[in-house]
């Protein structure tokens, strides 16, 4: 079964579009704000209201590429009840999105969830362009952040069109704007609006929650295209919209250029982007909050959780504490925690201007740097979560694993450990999916730590396959489980060997 998806992702009722860039056909550059590769497009529309985006479209429709992805993804198991088999249940996921070139020799600007292959956000199997003049190309992934939702592609191909980006500062809110992108599987189209906000904070969190904000018409399939201005320079990557009904209403965002360049760059030198990081747990200092504490609303962010070894534990923060400034920066429900740290190198050495029961404090942090998504995601650990296993990922020893038990399972770390009510003494790997296999029947579930396999301690994944392999080698139907639950001593479990 084949199922068609285009490229939008959905939080709560925000869907995830895309589009931004302005076209060269020279010799590839860095991604810059200015450089003289650029084909100049002033004069192609007049300030104000234009007559025709004709002639500006006509430039640069050559530039944007339609993006097509395929990729197998379980979405269940069988039983085959008279012989004890499982085997997993896949189908064929296709999805459709936007890019842009930006060097002639083909490399594609795209959003990364337009590459991102179910819940877990795996890369997907293939990646197929189609460019302008039809011609079709199976592309590489050379690079995707998660976090800033942006990847880099190439193709096979010299000579290309391809646009240049300008940081979005001197562009205000009523300027004239243009997509062009594939929405709804519509090839090359174009659409015109004006830019309604700029910095747009919608909630988003982390470093990226800002936006150009666009009554542009996006739609499902303009995800990673390019949001161009009148001199037909990519301003903005668009990204999601805002929808009760999961098509354009006059609400759409772009990734602002000058938010999207530093990360490119980064992908193009393949090398991780690096953000600010000071590990704990915040929510905003609301009325009833602000009125309990007799302080202002809307003012600071009270710190719910403290990762341990990271940069607040390690500066003195505190549960409890409420902060106010960071490097001197009033923390508001528009300048979050958050985006803040997450702009600052990590190792700058920052103060913290913090009230700690009703007290005003400094502190000084030094800022570390931002863990992985999945890393994050783990530290986030919520043992009553109901997951598959397309929701993990597929290396031979999970597999191995997933094989031989059914379950799937992950490193345990301190944050885990603390979420589980364990102490940090508790050596092992937790249970991630416990499906519906050998060792579910067993009674192993979400959050089990499984700390031994016949007797032997395990502290990670690579060493539980081992074990289960060895167990098989020996000629064994079944392995004996040490399992640490929850304030209860360890307990054992027989579970049987699926073949």
């Amino acid at each position: 079964m084949t199922i068609v998806r285009y490229a939008y992702g959905v939080t709560a009722l925000l869907l995830l579009s895309g589009s931004a860039f302005a076209l060269s056909t020279g010799n590839p550059g860095p991604v810059t704000t200015t450089g003289p590769v650029a084909i100049a497009q002033s004069g192609l529309a007049p300030r104000g209201a234009p007559g025709s985006f004709a002639d500006l479209a006509a430039q640069l429709q050559p530039a944007v590429v339609n993006i097509a992805t395929k990729q197998k993804v379980q979405v269940a198991t069988s039983f085959n009840p008279f012989t004890g088999e499982r085997r997993p249940v896949t189908q064929e996921q296709q999805s459709g999105g936007s890019g842009f070139f930006i060097s002639a020799d083909g490399l594609i600007v795209t959003n990364n969830h337009v590459i991102a292959g179910g819940p877990k956000g795996d890369a997907v199997d293939e990646v197929n362009v189609t460019l302008f003049d039809g011609r079709e190309f199976k592309a590489e992934i050379i690079g995707r952040d998660a976090t800033s939702d942006l990847a880099l592609l190439k193709v096979k191909v010299t000579g290309v069109p391809f646009v240049e980006m300008q940081t979005s500062e001197s562009n205000r809110v009523g300027d004239w704007v243009i997509a062009i992108g594939n929405p709804l599987g519509l090839g090359s189209t174009v659409t015109a609006g004006i830019i309604s906000a700029l910095q747009r904070n919608i909630g988003a969190g982390g470093a990226y929650d800002r936006f150009i904000q666009t009554d542009t018409a996006i739609n499902p399939g303009n995800s990673g295209g390019p949001l161009f201005n009148l001199d037909g320079k990519v301003i903005g990557i668009n990204n999601r919209l805002i929808s009760p009904v999961g098509a354009n209403i006059g609400v759409g965002f772009a990734i602002p250029a000058e938010e999207a360049i530093p990360v490119i760059d980064s992908l193009r030198k393949g090398v991780r982007p690096e953000r600010g990081y000071l590990g704990i747990g915040i929510q905003p200092v609301g009325a009833d909050m602000a009125d309990a504490l007799g302080i202002d609303k809307n003012k600071g962010e009270f710190v719910t959780r403290i990762v341990k070894d990271e940069a607040a534990d390690k500066a003195g923060l505190k549960e409890g504490d409420i902060v106010l400034k960071v490097n001197g920066r009033d923390v508001t429900p528009d300048d979050t925690l958050s985006y803040i740290v997450a702009n600052i190198k990590p190792g700058t050495k920052i103060p913290l201007d913090i009230l700690r029961e009703g007290k005003p404090m400094r502190i000084t942090a030094t800022v570390g740097t931002r863990p992985t998504e999945e890393k994050l995601a783990h530290s986030n650990f919520d043992p009553d979560e109901n997951k598959d296993f397309d929701q993990q990922g597929d290396d031979a020893d999970t597999k191995a694993i997933r094989d031989a038990l059914g379950v799937s399972v992950i490193p345990l770390d301190p944050e885990i450990a603390r979420q589980l009510g364990m102490g940090t003494d508790i050596k092992g790997v937790v249970v991630d999916i416990p499906g519906a296999g050998s060792a579910a029947q067993a009674g192993i579930r979400r959050g089990d730590v499984i700390v031994s396999v016949n007797y032997k301690a395990v502290t990670t994944t690579a060493q539980f396959a081992a074990a289960v392999s060895e167990a098989k080698k020996a000629g064994r139907s079944a392995v004996l489980l040490g399992v640490k639950r929850r304030g209860a001593p360890t307990q054992y479990a027989t579970v049987r060997l699926d073949d």
